[in-house]
């Protein structure tokens, strides 16, 4: 496994997939991060966002953990961009018949998708960290921009980024298992994001608004409140345990496919 996690790190490694997933993490942070002080008010409710998209109050945004709200409201955003990026690095291995090459070199086929998993996750680790680089740098500087109050942003600076950095590293990864299984499914990376896009935009919120009672159950508002730390309506536990839930069903869908089909169709 670790020849195919090798392998795997040095073709993610091309420039082209380094600065396009890390160049748009940063430029929805920067986004997001503006956005939020142009749009934050004194209601005692959030203001309403966009689909994947949730804002905090202004007493959140002074609090300490204000510092990082950029990174929870873009969770769903950075997921996408996660999700795309997996389902690329999955869907190109058949689109360029790679995935021969690569099977004929390590014939055990868990050993071969365990390395791209890892590889995948240890720059999904990165992307996180250069998300949390950019909300430190420009967070700032958006609420001086909108005359935030951000004296408290400096309180226990150490546990919350930390906890931030944590949560949006989960959040993503489970983002990109879902690119990942969907990508091993139909082998076209057009096919996959298109559907992480569209249930993004359009099909959770179709959903929540004719069935509003399984709407915590559902992948994007969970994957959002495992980002926010737990919200009133998805505790943190529950956001988790449901993350880990889907993340198991993606690994395990992936692999039960990628080992009985025929590569070679």
């Amino acid at each position: 496994m670790i020849n195919a996690t090798r392998s795997e790190l040095v073709r993610i490694r091309r420039k082209g997939v380094i600065i396009g997933w890390l160049g748009l993490i940063v430029l929805f942070v920067a986004m997001i991060n503006m956005v939020i002080v142009q749009v934050v008010s004194e209601s005692s409710a959030p203001p309403a966002g966009a689909p994947g998209v949730s804002f905090p109050v202004l007493a959140e945004l002074r609090s300490p953990e204000g510092l990082v709200a950029g990174l929870s409201s873009a969770a769903s955003m950075l997921g996408v961009v996660t999700l795309s990026f997996w389902a690329i690095a999955t869907a190109s291995d058949y689109s360029t018949g790679l995935i021969r090459i690569l099977a004929s070199a390590e014939p055990n086929r868990v050993r071969l998708l365990s390395g791209k998993i890892t590889a995948l996750t240890a720059w999904t680790a990165a992307a996180s960290t250069v998300a949390l680089v950019a909300n430190l740098v420009i967070a700032p500087v958006a609420a001086r921009a909108g005359d935030i109050d951000v004296s408290a942003w400096g309180q226990g600076l150490v546990p919350t980024l930390a906890g931030a950095w944590t949560n949006l590293f989960c959040t993503l990864l489970v983002w990109g298992v879902i690119g990942l299984a969907l990508a091993v499914v139909t082998r076209s990376a057009a096919i996959s994001i298109a559907v992480g896009v569209g249930y993004v935009l359009v099909v959770e919120s179709v959903i929540t608004a004719a069935a509003d009672t399984i709407a915590d159950w559902m992948p994007g508002k969970t994957l959002s409140a495992l980002a926010q730390g737990g919200t009133t309506d998805i505790p943190y536990a529950t956001a988790l345990a449901l993350g880990v839930a889907y993340t198991a069903i993606g690994v395990g869908i992936a692999f039960t496919i990628f080992q009985r089909r025929d590569i070679t169709d």
